[in-house]
């Protein structure tokens, strides 16, 4: 009897080393010196680091007349879908989910501003997303990479991101208009704007620290003080969650919601647009993998990215779900580094990002009674973060000086990214003219100042 039972147990023993076994031979996780601890323990880590765009994307989306709780669901449904597809075919730790950025342009330049219906609006990221996979797969990719001068696309990422400083904290009312000087601070005898002067001088302090999940936890922290802080009409800035969990929500009111007949009718307003959101997922995506996979040390012999066909593919591809779903453009998470340096390798911490995505789509009523002050802070490091890239250019160089601060003034001045967009563009090929260097100008940037041009006549004729 004892020996008949021997070979059950034996048979029994290995199973979990048969299911290790199982995921070494699919991501090659030996071969890149890791172990399924490690890349769940990674993706829990970069999880955490990017939780927040569950709270902060719908809380955005929402001001463009779109159901909240549905946009909780499109988030995490989104991110569910590009990471597992991230890690699954491209086999490298990227997390995906919505951007930050395109989510307030299209909230309140594309809709809010120009008017244009959100349904309309995704119909745009769709496109985009159809534009970006036919450039993902062909050789343009490269050159697309080498022919938008620096100094516009750090001028661009740097005014979006003081787009959503401002955008930040006048949702929060620590910015208000002021009839004299147009815009003010708040009073700082309103109890919501002491919280998130209390919020912009915690978040910053925990990131700088290092504090793991530093957004999503100041994010926690100032929406739980909410509950007991007064708003206006007599309520809370936190209102009471209907339940803790409950089952997850289909985003039915936003998914399919497309209306491809609105942007084609206005296909030469939205052109600018479409150069935005395409350069915007193009450039944020190369700058992600190139960090992501040099941290990881990922990198071939050459100095290329390995599978960087399927990792475009799969951010164009969640472009065109995203929308679908009923969200904006979905992209790489530059967060993925956090999960590199906790060991992630390999698209296993992907997948393990993905599932706890899942997971927190039980938890959607938490997440639509966050309140603007408990967002603006982290919104307003993001912002921060965009901006970056300003130290990289020579300020010196009147040919990048000019058109990098005319993009960021006149973005935030006008409170529209087009105008910046257009002037900094103008200004840079008038510069580059006017010094002898025209024959440096490459042919994109004539053929983008051509439909700046052309978008002012029309904008011209409709105001």
């Amino acid at each position: 009897m004892n020996e008949m039972t021997k070979p059950q147990a034996a048979s029994a023993e290995p199973a979990p080393r048969a299911a290790a076994g199982l995921l070494d031979r699919i991501f090659g996780l030996t071969e890149r010196g890791t172990s399924v601890g490690r890349e769940v323990m990674a993706g829990a880590t970069t999880f955490a680091a990017m939780a927040y765009i569950i709270a902060v994307n719908p809380a955005i989306m929402s001001n463009a007349g779109m159901d909240r709780a549905d946009l909780v669901s499109a988030t995490a449904l989104a991110a569910i879908f590009a990471s597992m597809m991230m890690g699954l075919w491209a086999n490298l730790p990227l997390a995906v989910a919505p951007a930050m950025g395109s989510n307030v342009i299209f909230t309140y330049v594309i809709v809010k501003q120009m008017g244009m219906p959100w349904q309309g609006a995704l119909a745009m990221v769709a496109f985009t997303g159809v534009l970006f996979l036919i450039l993902s797969l062909s050789k343009l990719r490269e050159k697309v990479a080498k022919d938008v001068p620096e100094a516009l696309k750090i001028g661009i990422q740097a005014a979006v991101g003081t787009l959503i400083v401002f955008i930040a904290l006048r949702g929060a009312g620590f910015v208000v208009q002021n009839p004299s000087t147009y815009i003010a601070m708040g009073s700082l005898r309103s109890p919501p704007v002491l919280l998130t002067l209390f919020g912009l001088l915690l978040t910053p302090v925990l990131v700088a620290r290092r504090v793991p999940a530093a957004l999503m936890l100041s994010i926690a922290v100032l929406t739980l003080i909410g509950f007991f802080v007064p708003g206006g009409n007599g309520k809370m800035v936190t209102s009471v969650p209907s339940a803790i969990m409950s089952w997850p929500r289909w985003p039915s009111s936003t998914f399919m919601a497309l209306d491809f007949g609105y942007l084609f009718s206005h296909f030469v307003v939205a052109l600018p647009l479409l150069f935005y959101f395409l350069c915007a997922e193009f450039f944020s995506t190369l700058g992600t993998l190139i960090g992501v996979t040099g941290a990881a040390n990922l990198r071939k012999p050459d100095g290329s990215i390995p599978n960087a066909t399927a990792a475009f593919a799969t951010d164009a591809t969640a472009s065109i779900v995203g929308p679908l779903l009923g969200t904006s453009v979905v992209t790489a998470y530059i967060e993925s580094i956090t999960g590199v340096q906790a060991g992630g390798r390999t698209g296993l911490t992907s997948l393990t990002v993905a599932g706890l995505f899942f997971l927190a789509l039980f938890f959607w009523p938490i997440f639509v009674i966050i309140p603007p002050q408990a967002t603006a802070p982290a919104l307003v490091l993001v912002g921060v973060l965009m901006m970056q890239g300003l130290a990289r250019i020579d300020m010196t160089d009147l040919g990048n000086a000019v058109p990098i601060v005319l993009t960021l003034l006149v973005t935030v001045l006008t409170n529209n990214l087009i105008n910046g967009m257009a002037l900094g563009t103008l200004s840079y090929i008038a510069l580059e003219v006017t010094v002898g260097r025209r024959s440096q100008i490459p042919a994109m940037v004539w053929g983008l100042g051509a439909v700046f041009i052309a978008y002012a006549i029309v904008i011209a004729q409709i105001f």
